[in-house]
């Protein structure tokens, strides 16, 4: 806000006096609060820090010591800097005790060679002074007025920090406090070497007070919270020490963030947005970039040289309790289970709600044994007290970054085809799923749907005819592979009654139910069928209903 020392010297009002600098040139960037001229020597007790003395040296004495001291004087209470007109006491040189006194306090001091309006030097100064002041008032409005709009419109962290970094023109990161990057602008630089070992780096820097610069790291941070809960800090990356407009943005950022995390409390976390923003782009990556490896890692999650293996969480709601539960609450409730079942077992791991499950990807050394960490996480997790019971299907073990997204989809699918399994088990895998893991691999490919309408139409048409219930006799009989005591004791039906419905199925599909190849047909389209039931049911919408 305050101009230099050697800013005030390229003013005309000095120029004119062709300034000298003779010595304490180490402290020509000190900001000059204002211009004070002052013809006596005792003028020290009257100064408050900060002022460019002026005098033509008329009341200062000739004698060595006390010009050391009316310099050590003028130091000790933080003035600018010392200007002397050599016309009126001295004419061509100042006394050597003085020059040696402003070098070793680092007191700029200037001589003047001409005669100089003082009063033109103290307007020009100072009516510099008050013009920074003013557009500084003006720029503290305008960022009050700012993050005052953020505020009120709960503004995400991607708009909030976008404006930090507008404003500063450096990048800003808003951590966890456990030192885990939930977003962040890079402000034009590269964002991998902005966060690239982040939680190392972060977790060296600690500060004493609530918004507070660390030199040796060159950060400005903030402790960001609200009632006295705080979460995160925000982190304006600094080359200098930052000016004081700066703490305010970072501590009106600070502010905006803290509302909307109270505001959007029943959305997802900052933390699982950042996750899912992680994971989506491995999904849709082949070759993840080097920012994307990087912004894994500043969540702690590290994806090169670890074996991943992708989980899919998926809550069972059934028919019965889908109208008393909401879908969105129900992943939430899972993916914070998820996430605290990892820590708990000191597993790195990036974990986000998807349309209908939880999606959790584990990074896992190489000494880590991959059975016994998932056998921890799958039973924390059904032992948690959650609204609805949790299914886990497991991926393929994979030791490449690239292949990330390959094993978190086979997880989905795996979990969508136990789902219909009606079998329980801790954890799910692609052997375990068999014929249904395969159609779902097929999922929403024509064929498939044109082959279950065309093996199951009639049965279908019938049942909605009639009110007649031989789709699920059909289902019972090739469940029990073609057991008819069996199937009729699953349907709840005498042996005769059961029969005449096989006989009445083959009647309107004109086959054999007997015929091995026949039963494997209808068999595989009444999975088809439940796979597209299940897609419809799980479509976003039909949780809240």
């Amino acid at each position: 806000m305050y101009p230099t020392v050697a800013e005030v010297l390229a003013l005309p009002a000095l120029r004119e006096g062709r300034p000298t600098v003779v010595a304490g040139s180490a402290g020509l960037e000190t900001p000059v609060r204002w211009a004070h001229v002052a013809e006596v020597a005792d003028i020290a007790h009257l100064l408050r820090g900060g002022e460019l003395v002026l005098t033509t040296g008329v009341a200062l004495p000739d004698d060595g010591p006390a010009l050391a001291r009316y310099v050590a004087d003028l130091a000790g209470v933080g003035a600018a800097g010392l200007v002397i007109e050599l016309v009126r006491h001295w004419s061509d040189r100042l006394p050597a005790a003085l020059v040696e006194a402003a070098e070793r306090h680092e007191l700029p001091l200037i001589t003047l060679s001409r005669e100089t309006r003082y009063v033109a030097v103290t307007e020009a100064v100072n009516g510099l002074i008050v013009d920074a002041q003013v557009a500084e008032l003006r720029a503290a409005e305008r960022v009050h007025e700012t993050f005052t709009a953020l505020t009120v419109a709960s503004a995400e962290p991607r708009v909030v920090l976008g404006e930090v970094a507008r404003i500063t023109e450096r990048p800003v990161v808003l951590e966890t406090l456990s030192h885990e990057v939930l977003a962040y602008d890079a402000a034009g630089t590269g964002p991998a070497e902005l966060l690239t070992g982040w939680p190392a780096r972060s977790r060296v820097v600690q500060v004493g007070e609530r918004t507070a610069y660390h030199p040796g790291s060159g950060w400005l941070v903030t402790v960001v919270g609200a009632r006295g809960h705080d979460w995160g800090r925000l982190v304006v990356v600094c080359d200098d020490p930052p000016p004081h407009r700066h703490r305010v943005v970072a501590e009106r950022a600070a502010s905006a963030l803290a509302v909307y995390r109270l505001v959007a409390k029943d959305s997802d976390g900052l933390e699982r947005q950042a996750h899912r923003a992680v994971i989506t782009e491995l999904l849709a990556s082949p070759a993840p970039s080097a920012e994307l490896l990087a912004r894994a890692s500043a969540l702690a999650v590290t994806l090169t040289g670890r074996r991943l293996i992708g989980l899919a969480v998926r809550p069972r709601i059934t028919a019965t309790t889908r109208h008393a539960l909401s879908t969105p609450p129900v992943l939430r409730e899972l993916a914070e289970t998820a996430a605290f079942s990892a820590r708990r077992a000191t597993v790195s791991a990036l974990v986000a709600t998807d349309e209908t499950d939880v999606r959790v990807l584990i990074a896992l050394s190489a000494e880590a044994n991959a059975d016994t960490v998932l056998h921890r996480l799958a039973s924390d997790i059904h032992e948690a007290k959650t609204s609805a019971p949790a299914l886990i299907g497991v991926g393929t073990t994979v030791t490449c970054a690239a292949d990330a997204g390959r094993t978190l989809q086979e997880a989905a699918q795996v979990a969508a085809a136990a789902l219909g399994s009606g079998v329980e088990r801790p954890l799910h895998r692609l052997a375990d799923v068999r014929l249904r893991g395969l159609l779902h691999l097929l999922e929403g490919d024509e064929r498939v749907t044109a082959f279950a309408a065309r093996e199951l139409g009639p049965l279908l048409q019938r049942d909605a005819a009639t009110g007649s219930r031989l789709v699920q006799a059909l289902r019972h009989y090739c469940e029990h592979g073609g057991n008819k005591s069996a199937a009729a004791a699953a349907a709840h039906t005498s042996r005769t009654a059961y029969y005449q419905q096989l006989a009445r199925i083959e009647q309107v599909l004109g086959v054999r139910l007997e015929d091995p190849e026949s039963m494997l047909s209808l068999y595989v389209a009444l999975l088809a069928l439940d796979l597209t039931r299940t897609s419809e049911e799980d479509s976003p919408g039909r949780g809240a209903q």
